[in-house]
């Protein structure tokens, strides 16, 4: 049983959200109560990756993998072929320590490498069908998103996919206060305080910058993927597919 998220409900003073050890024991409980129809999209993503893995040879690479939630869905998908390779990379050693201890017993343990790799500096991507990058490009500096697409389109093969999913903002700042105020009303539903809501918001306010929807598209087309929609969307969250000549 996952340990349940209870980081915010005692006042810890103004610091920023970090993707430390305290984060890291109650993350799959935190995401999995803090992304709308996480686990569907998780589904979705699977399929989505399978769809782009050949038969033989195929690679994938979850950037910002945290527990590594997503790799084990995707090997495990009855679609997967048996000798797709993972790779997790993430930022955090204390997510690199869930995520192995996780992968630890399974039967897809071998055919997972992760590595600790900052987005805001240099890092390497093997040759890979298929990035995925759910809720991670939100917390890289502005000013470094184009380097890490541009890298991630050069290490995608011809005709693979890069999967992003993202909190994202609206134009009119009407409708961006709404869908802000109903999405703090889903996590109340999931068992979150207002406290607890308002703290995580303060600890966010300048780690996870959003971009809106045709910022986001538009700056994956400057990148280099030629096809690139919107396959998802629930008032300020979507994700897109992105796919490389």
């Amino acid at each position: 049983m996952m340990a349940r998220d209870e980081l915010f409900q005692v006042e810890k003073g103004s610091q920023d959200f970090q993707f430390d050890t305290r984060v890291a024991g109650v993350f799959d409980d935190m995401v999995s109560r803090s992304v709308p129809f996480y686990r569907e999209l998780q589904q979705m993503l699977a399929d989505l990756t399978v769809q782009f893995l050949p038969e033989s040879g195929g690679a994938f690479c979850d950037i910002g993998c945290s527990t590594a939630t997503t790799i084990l869905n995707v090997l495990a998908h009855p679609g997967c072929p048996a000798d797709a390779q993972a790779w997790g990379l993430d930022n955090a050693p204390a997510m690199l320590a869930q995520a192995r201890t996780k992968l630890t017993g399974t039967p897809f343990a071998d055919r997972v490498t992760l590595l600790e790799a900052d987005l805001n500096r240099s890092f390497e991507l093997p040759s890979v069908n298929v990035v995925l990058m759910n809720w991670t490009l939100q917390f890289v500096r502005p000013i470094h998103r184009e380097t890490v697409l541009r890298l991630i389109h050069a290490g995608l093969r011809p005709g693979g996919a890069l999967l992003l999913a993202e909190k994202v903002l609206v134009e009119d700042s009407l409708l961006n206060r709404l869908y802000i105020e109903l999405y703090y009303r889903f996590k109340v539903r999931q068992g979150y305080s207002q406290e607890e809501i308002q703290r995580k918001r303060e600890a966010l306010e300048n780690v996870l910058v959003p971009y809106r929807v045709d910022e986001n598209v538009e700056l994956l087309k400057r990148c280099g993927f030629t096809t690139v929609d919107t396959c998802f969307r629930w008032l300020n969250w979507a994700a897109f597919v992105a796919i490389r000549p």
